[in-house]
């Protein structure tokens, strides 16, 4: 079996902590997600964002090549999710 997405395993690895996503090579924010887990290689995530945007909802995804993980948004007044972007870091933030 072909190895898991670095990035969704890095993220796996820090939640429930909180962790710091860099979006398409702008740094999104700061998430705690209050799940993640794969399904073979698919990735799933949900959670909040903690130092702004607070009312609305996230969620990441592994795309269908499973080479990247997307984050989703849907907000308090929206219907659906929207792609924020292609999350190409994550780390650790600082508490």
């Amino acid at each position: 079996m072909p190895d898991l997405n670095p990035i969704a395993k890095r993220i796996h690895n820090i939640q429930p902590r909180p962790v710091r996503l860099t979006i398409d090579g702008e740094e999104a924010g700061v998430f705690e997600f209050s799940s993640t887990e794969f399904f073979q290689r698919e990735f799933r995530g949900e959670g909040t964002r903690t130092d702004a945007d607070v009312d609305a909802e996230f969620r990441l995804i592994t795309a269908d090549d499973y080479d990247s993980v997307l984050l989703g948004r849907s907000g308090p007044d929206e219907e659906g999710w929207t792609v924020v972007g292609e999350v190409i870091e994550a780390e650790r933030a600082e508490e």
